[in-house]
């Protein structure tokens, strides 16, 4: 056990630990290569009865645990969406692990609160959302999409159900592309996922407007009653932003509630010339993105943003007398802003961020990546086989390799294989989506420190990989 007086000491290691990590980060394999349960082996079974030495511990970290980690702050991690990080984030983290801040209401750290209500002013303000929008820090996207469908719910049947349960069916309109947790909170919040309507969408995989017009009028022909509708701003298959001007003019119509999922494009409405895709945001009660994807602050850091507060405060606060406090009613008691109580200080790390980026320098880098992901598309066109299936849009964009003499319903299985092969090797990750139906590599330029040198050994990674595949084919072909 480490003396507190002795903490100087002991964290010059980690600190080195750490700055090495830095340093040797582009040495590691991108995505672990460990079979499963390879690590729980090596751990012993039982937990150890005598104190062990921080340098061990350190030295097991470097040889069971990491070789288990997939190191998502890689440059060439281009898979899912990001969730990016940052030097200043780190040194913020570190700082609010040492508070260890319950920062449950205000009483309990006055400056967590007041700090997190100027954060989501300042990122309001500089992303020019609507200026009556109210924010809070929650944990995920998923967690702030739950909380919207509550709200919405609580909304659509006069704040009854908290206290009487459900009555009747509140059915829910999204697009067959939008994010998984929409439909996971259905059954969490009660509504049922059968209550879920999902929206066709169009070739740019957007929400078709009009469809979901005939599915509210359905629903209420049928004795149903809508109750919200989820527009992404960014799907997680191909970043399609749905249509939001034309959707908030009909949940305005039907005075139904309107939440908008922008988890990861959001944070490109720091770029003035991307706010075409916030049209309409006016109309929406409910909007979330999340810092820790694209805004170089360490997961979690989600920014949700509501029309009205106390509509949310209303369907969350529940005041047992050990909470209540003299303060009450003048300052913002986040618990009652979300689902947990307990609450982390989230604040200070994008504190830290925005005040050592400054905005000009997160825009810069938001630009960078977005100009990469261009360049990517154009070497890829440059290269005989390679079809672009979506973007460039933003930094993301999906492909396929048709190769020649190959039918075309063969392409899955071998752009499958090619990404299995790019992945084992190490030097890059890569996840795929399907696009009308066809497999497709989604590749996006996010990591905070990536430059050109890393999108170049992408592409060498992926001719020489390719370069193999039809090697092996023209053999297994002559032999067959």
């Amino acid at each position: 056990m480490i003396e507190r007086s002795d903490y100087k000491k002991e964290a010059g290691a980690v600190t080195e630990w750490i700055d090495r990590y830095f340093n040797e980060l582009e040495n590691y394999p991108v995505k672990s290569r460990i079979r499963p349960g390879e690590i729980y082996e090596q751990l012993p079974a039982s937990a150890p009865e005598k104190a062990e030495a921080m340098d061990k511990i350190l030295k097991d970290l470097d040889r069971v645990i990491i070789p288990g980690m997939t190191h998502w702050q890689h440059p060439n991690f281009h898979a899912y969406f990001p969730a990016n990080s940052s030097v200043e984030s780190v040194l913020a983290e570190s700082i609010t692990a040492s508070m260890g801040a319950q920062c449950m209401i205000w009483e309990t750290s006055p400056a967590a609160a007041e700090l997190e209500q100027r954060m989501c002013e300042w990122l309001r303000d500089a992303m020019a959302l609507p200026s009556f929008f109210e924010g809070v820090i929650q944990d995920s996207a998923s967690s702030a999409s739950l909380a919207a469908l509550i709200t919405a719910r609580e909304v659509a049947t006069g704040f009854e159900s908290n206290d009487e349960g459900l009555k009747g069916r509140l059915r829910v309109y999204c697009s067959t592309e939008t994010h998984s947790s929409i439909e996971k909170g259905m059954g969490i919040s009660g509504m049922g996922r059968n209550n879920l309507v999902k929206i066709p969408v169009n070739e740019q995989m957007q929400m078709v407007p009009e469809i979901l017009d005939q599915r509210i009028r359905e629903d209420l022909q049928a004795g149903h009653t809508p109750c919200a509708v989820v527009a992404a701003m960014g799907t997680t298959g191909t970043v399609a932003v749905d249509p939001l001007k034309d959707i908030a003019a009909i949940t305005k119509e039907y005075g139904i509630w309107l939440h908008v999922d922008a988890a990861f494009a959001g944070s490109a409405l720091l770029l003035p010339e991307y706010r075409g895709m916030s049209e309409g945001l006016e109309q929406a009660d409910s909007f979330v993105f999340n810092a820790h994807k694209w805004l170089f602050t360490n997961f979690d850091c989600s920014l949700y943003y509501v029309k009205n507060a106390d509509q949310l405060i209303r369907s969350f606060e529940i005041l047992p007398e050990y909470l209540k406090t003299s303060s009450r009613g003048q300052v913002n008691d986040y618990r009652d802003w979300g689902i947990p109580l307990g609450r982390r200080f989230r604040a200070l790390k994008l504190w830290f961020v925005i005040r050592s980026f400054g905005l000009e320098g997160m825009r810069e880098i938001l630009r960078k990546h977005i100009s990469l992901a261009e360049y990517f598309c154009e070497q890829l066109e440059k290269t005989p086989g390679f079809e672009l299936l979506s973007g460039p849009f933003l930094n993301f964009c999906a492909f396929r390799h048709c190769p020649a003499g190959l039918p075309e319903e063969a392409f899955d299985d071998w752009n499958e294989q090619l990404l299995q092969k790019l992945n084992q090797g190490g030097k890059v990750y890569l996840t795929h989506t399907r696009i009308n139906g066809i497999y497709a590599l989604r590749l996006l330029v996010a990591q905070t420190y990536v430059e050109q040198k890393h999108v170049d050994l992408f592409l060498e990674e992926l001719r020489k990989i390719l370069g193999e595949m039809t090697e092996t084919k023209t053999e297994t072909k002559k032999h067959g």
